[in-house]
């Protein structure tokens, strides 16, 4: 039974999103491994969630954990969604409607356990945990057609990566490996021509989530193993010669791993899945951060994402299946709205609109 089902099934109504106000909707995976679906939330204007649909995806989830930032994300003009299909190899595409998703295709990755996924214009690639692989993807109308020739290796075998990203231009790909403690970068032509990657090490361990901010600059977590009180967000940029790194800062708390940054580029957050919180920073102008504070959400925090206009901040929690809904107020501040709990187990991935 659907988790839609199953609310129906008790008389729970999902409402739809009021009318006025910042409305739009979040998405997350289910991960199912009998059936991956993506679970559709209407945003009100107040930035709490109603779940409304839940889509099937046409592929399988593994049922656990992916380690990953990214297993869906929403294209820049809020269009399409990708979402990846770790069970069985796949990406799924979908037409966006405001809370309505259309399923548009499912293509094969050509590698094992798709974990991540971005899109640039009508450009998608996805990174493979198990072939430590990328492949890329072109968008149409009809689906998604596999770019020939797109497949390029990562730095080695198991190398454990956690997320690929365009960079704002499109001219970039980049992916993070965990267990090499390495970032790398891959240039991309105009048809979607990829290079061999040029790899750089991370300023801390166990580089994780990352994004860019509005300067072209790389804002990556790195949890150093797990290991209590270690987590940092490094600042990079990027060349031809790969990542530079420009300042480290300490969280003081456990497991840094994803990130999410606001659209003006002036704020970083980070969940810390170890420490049940999000950091939050001031990214200066230089590249520099400065640490704000921390505010407490769920059980092991493991995605986050903005909503468009960035007035709230949602993040998943692993541990206890559910969604934090936070506020994002002056100075980067953050203060609790709901908490959305009946995910499903296993459940990954965050995009918001």
């Amino acid at each position: 039974m659907s988790l839609l089902t199953a609310l129906l099934a008790v008389g729970a109504t999902p409402a739809l999103a009021v009318p006025g106000g910042d409305a739009g909707a979040v998405f997350t995976l289910s991960n199912d491994e009998a059936g991956n679906s993506v679970l559709v939330y209407a945003r009100a204007g107040d930035g709490t969630l109603s779940l409304v649909d839940e889509v099937a995806t046409g592929g399988l989830g593994t049922g656990g954990g992916l380690g990953s930032q990214g297993a869906l994300t929403l294209s820049d003009d809020g269009r399409w969604l990708l979402a990846v299909n770790a069970g069985s190899d796949s990406v799924s595409l979908f037409r966006v409607n405001g809370t309505g998703l259309q399923l548009r295709g499912v293509a094969d990755t050509t590698g094992d356990m798709p974990i991540s996924v971005d899109v640039h214009g009508n450009l998608a690639f996805v990174v493979n945990a198990g072939s430590a692989t990328i492949e890329g993807f072109r968008i149409g109308y009809s689906g998604l057609t596999s770019l020939q020739g797109s497949e390029r290796a990562l730095s080695g075998d198991d190398v454990g990566p956690a997320q690929i990203e365009f960079s704002p231009d499109g001219r970039a790909l980049v992916v993070t490996e965990k267990a090499t403690n390495q970032i790398v970068a891959f240039r991309v032509g105009r048809y979607g021509w990829v290079s061999e990657g040029v790899v750089s090490s991370s300023a801390g361990e166990t580089p994780f989530g990352f994004e860019f901010d509005n300067r072209g600059r790389l804002v990556v977590s790195e949890a150093f193993g797990g290991a209590a009180g270690a987590g940092v967000v490094s600042t990079y940029t990027l060349g031809a010669g790969g990542a530079t790194a420009v300042d480290t800062e300490a969280t003081a708390q456990t497991a840094a791993c994803w990130i999410a940054i606001t659209e003006n580029g002036a704020y970083v957050y980070t969940t810390n899945t170890g420490s049940d919180n999000v950091t939050a920073f001031r990214l200066n102008h230089d590249g520099s951060l400065t640490v704000l504070g921390h505010t407490d959400v769920g059980d092991s925090p493991i995605d986050v994402d903005f909503s468009d206009g960035d007035g709230y901040l949602y993040v998943l929690n692993g541990a206890d299946d559910s969604i934090s809904v936070l506020s994002a107020g002056p100075g980067g501040s953050l203060s609790a709205v709901e908490t959305v709990t009946g995910l499903p187990a296993g459940t990954v991935g965050l995009a918001a609109s």
